[in-house]
């Protein structure tokens, strides 16, 4: 029998739940499980203590046993220092942008520089003539001064 470590869904519709739970690797996603090890609840947020509870000791014992975790969960438990960080991909390759959506992107970023280079000039400009206007003035008034 193999033995995976994953989640089971609970919850209502839009409002998920997750199981982690040791169960056959033919049973079914929400079906029969051997035991539960956790929870996960994706609605809290990111540093809320109850997002995901693990229960550490069983689950060193089932991957003492054989158990392979999911992709998932692996992260977790990777996250947690249970088992090794596994390499994780983001994004696959197939949905990434293609060629013109990368250029339009490339584009727009190259003109949102040169804006914020003339942004930059303009400011130092504005800078140079409020410096300079002062410094003619106070020449104006020395001679007048002799």
């Amino acid at each position: 029998m193999a033995l995976k470590i994953r989640m089971a869904r609970g919850g209502r519709r839009h409002l998920p739940s997750y199981k982690i739970v040791v169960a056959d690797s033919r049973a079914a996603r929400d079906g029969k499980f051997i035991e539960k090890l956790g929870t996960y609840n994706p609605l809290l947020p990111s540093d809320h203590a109850q997002r995901l509870v693990l229960n550490t000791d069983r689950i060193k014992h089932w991957l003492g046993q054989g158990a392979q975790p999911s992709d998932r969960v692996a992260l977790f438990l990777g996250k947690a220092g249970l088992i090794d960080m596994p390499k994780w991909n983001e994004s696959p390759k197939k949905s990434a942008p293609k060629a013109k959506a990368q250029e339009r992107v490339r584009e727009k970023e190259a003109k949102a520089a040169e804006k914020a280079e003339a942004e930059a000039a303009a400011k130092a400009e504005a800078a140079a003539a409020a410096a300079a206007p002062k410094e003619e003035a106070a020449a104006e008034e020395a001679p007048a001064a002799e």
